[in-house]
């Protein structure tokens, strides 16, 4: 029989594994504790950086990476190549002259103009800048700049059957080629045209050339400086207006650039460096006052 208040030697192996076992519980929990505390830290700071990526303006983003990313499609005289390659015409100018002005240099991305708003939001690009017109879809989805440039959209046919087709209800039994996600395509969609969607405006001309399509439906500043004597579509000509339009340039959503654009073209009319550059290109007289 035991005495009170005496342990017996035979349970103290079992007392002592019991205290082993709480202790080593007490340390894994210790651990664990402090485990958690560190994941905790790491995924505040992870948060703390990505808000800080996120909280960077884009004139910050720019100026970071030293360039300027351009959007644009082969659309004379705003964005086209050189005989060297290297892109040219007034939209191009003006934004390499931007670019400058930010201490970075632009550089020119032939994108989808049906992707356009995907581009800008995926940062592939950080403008859009290519004889663009402030369409609803456009303002909705981006920031934009005040308007630069004036615009229509008209009809381009072969000049030898250009008298039958003056009027818009005179065009409507046509096949058009129009550029996808465009103004043209706006037109065609509203006047319930037949017409297949191409990749640029530049495509819309071939198709019409080839015969492939009976008309397209393209920018006036293009058709002024593609189309008719002395062009590489010497056998086309342009006849109804469809509508008159405005050209801006996009940014993301709440982009500082605007801001800094909408300087630079005030700045550029002011000291003529925009109707010099406009000249080069024969735009002048579209330029918006």
């Amino acid at each position: 029989m035991q005495m009170p208040g005496v342990v017996c030697f035979m349970h103290l192996p079992s007392i002592f594994r019991i205290f082993q076992e709480e202790k080593s519980m007490k340390k894994l929990l210790s651990l664990l504790l402090v485990a958690a505390m560190g994941l905790s830290l790491v995924g505040c700071g992870g948060s703390d950086n990505g808000s800080k990526s996120e909280s960077k303006s884009d004139l910050e983003y720019v100026k970071d990476k030293g360039t300027l990313v351009v959007g644009i499609t082969d659309f004379a005289p705003m964005d086209y190549k050189d005989e060297s390659g290297n892109w040219i015409g007034f939209d191009a100018d003006m934004a390499s002259a931007f670019a400058e002005s930010l201490g970075v240099k632009a550089e020119f991305v032939e994108i989808d103009w049906d992707n356009k708003i995907m581009e800008l939001d995926g940062k592939t690009i950080d403008c859009v800048w290519n004889g663009m017109t402030l369409t609803d879809e456009v303002t909705s989805s981006m920031a934009c700049s005040d308007a630069y440039c004036n615009n229509a959209q008209v009809v381009i046919v072969p000049k030898d059957k250009a008298d039958k087709y003056q009027t818009v209800d005179s065009i409507k039994e046509l096949t058009f080629a129009v550029e996808a996600g465009s103004a043209g395509e706006d037109q065609a969609k509203a006047l319930g045209l037949n017409y297949t969607a191409v990749k640029a405006q530049a495509d819309a001309l071939m198709e019409v050339a080839a015969g492939t399509s009976d008309a397209a439906i393209i920018d006036s500043l293009m058709a002024a400086a593609m189309v008719g004597e002395g062009t590489g579509y010497d056998k086309l000509t342009y006849t109804v207006g469809l509508n008159s339009e405005e050209y801006g340039v996009g940014f993301r959503k709440d982009s500082d650039l605007v801001a800094e654009l909408n300087k630079f073209f005030a700045d550029s009319k002011a000291d003529g460096s925009m109707e010099k550059c406009a000249e080069t290109y024969k735009v002048q007289a579209a330029l918006a006052k």
